[in-house]
């Protein structure tokens, strides 16, 4: 029977969590004064370098840290079409509270047949807001609480 070796519907065993919590100390302590990367890679007698620009490189080790953590990990491109079911689970709420943001229109979406689709990006985008919001309500609260302390 095949191993599954996508961490895109599965936690990471143990093992690869420590390989990959390994690999981005190492990568991370290797990064130039811009940040990027420079690898030399090899598989057997061939061997290449590669170069990462700096964005690329905090993305890669952003990913070896959330594996190395046992996180499940999940590359979504910005232009991809998610179900409802995914954005549910981006935002960590159930797919119904999603349906009603939807139909409030709280988030764009686009029907294909009778399945609504949300555009990555849109969700990120009101992810980007709702977290900025509640941000701005903690840093509200913590002034409050400070302010009755004195």
């Amino acid at each position: 029977m095949p191993v599954d070796d996508s961490l895109s519907e599965r936690l990471p065993t143990p093992a690869e969590a420590e390989k990959a919590a390994k690999a981005g100390t190492v990568l991370a302590s290797h990064r130039d004064k811009r940040g990027g990367l420079s690898l030399h890679v090899k598989k057997g007698a061939k061997s290449a370098d590669v170069d990462l620009p700096p964005a690329v490189a905090r993305l890669v080790l952003d990913l070896l840290q959330a594996i190395g953590k046992g996180d499940a990990v999940t590359l979504v491109p910005s232009g991809a079409d998610l179900s409802t079911q995914q954005a549910a689970d981006m935002l960590e709420v159930s797919r119904p509270f999603l349906v009603k943001m939807l139909e409030t229109k709280e988030i764009p979406h686009h029907k294909i047949g009778t399945h609504r689709r949300i555009r990555a990006e849109d969700l990120l985008a009101y992810k980007h807001r709702r977290d900025k919001t509640r941000t701005a309500a903690r840093t509200r609260l913590a002034r409050l609480g400070q302010e009755s302390d004195d």
